[in-house]
């Protein structure tokens, strides 16, 4: 089994799941005690915040740098940056370290694809939602068509994941809030919603909507335990 390096932190109540999913797949599919060989380096989130808000990502960057190659050097054999927005520094951060990075809007395709789906809709911060590190990605090397919610709607998703999720705050009226735009998505002509923020499924649940949803976190972590356990293509 190789070991899974978890660049987490943003925020811990994510990385919390990305650890309890590997742990619970890898079990899955061996058995018994079975656990996952995993590092885990978690940056101070307040920090990174403010970089993003401020626009300042070469300086988060730095940050993220200098965390992956402590995980290389502590034995890890992968990278996951355990956070959507983020990805934005993958090319850097990747550039800067010898093992491979698993990006999470690939994990993310993948599963997108084999059911089937070409129009899915983005939910996660308004940096992961309108720039084209992400759903550029999905479009440009996926073939995917991305809808994204209007303006406003778009800044609520936003303010629910920074003010709410990521304080551990699972509100009732901030989950219709999600679903009311998830329905107007479907509306739009999404065959299916990526919770592309990893504090999203937190909130919303499959069955929660009418359409498949695309867990990243889940999926991300799926797809780290694939490149542990050798059965990754």
């Amino acid at each position: 089994m190789k070991t899974i390096g978890l660049l987490g932190g943003m925020s811990w109540e994510s990385s919390l799941e990305y650890y309890r999913l590997i742990n619970q797949i890898v079990r899955e599919r061996l058995g018994g005690l079975h656990s996952a060989k995993s590092i885990l380096y978690s940056v101070e989130f307040a920090e990174i915040e403010a970089y993003q808000h401020q626009g300042e990502w070469d300086k988060a960057g730095e940050i993220l740098i200098h965390a992956a190659q402590a995980l290389e050097r502590a034995g890890a054999d992968c990278l996951l940056i355990c956070t959507n927005t983020m990805h934005l520094l993958a090319p850097q951060v990747q550039a800067a370290i010898d093992i491979p990075l698993l990006h999470i809007a690939d994990a993310t395709a993948v599963a997108i694809k084999k059911a089937g789906l070409t129009h899915i809709g983005l939910l996660g911060t308004e940096f992961t939602m309108t720039m084209d590190f992400y759903k550029g990605r999905l479009i440009d090397q996926h073939g995917l068509h991305v809808l994204i919610p209007p303006d406003a709607p778009r800044q609520q998703v936003h303010r629910i994941i920074y003010d709410e999720l990521c304080l551990g705050k699972i509100l009732p009226d901030s989950k219709a809030t999600y679903q009311a735009i998830i329905a107007d998505l479907v509306t739009a002509g999404a065959e299916g919603v990526i919770l592309g923020c990893t504090e999203i499924g937190l909130l919303i649940k499959e069955g929660d909507t009418a359409v498949p949803l695309f867990d990243t976190t889940y999926l991300h972590a799926a797809t780290a335990v694939d490149f542990a356990l050798g059965d990754s293509d």
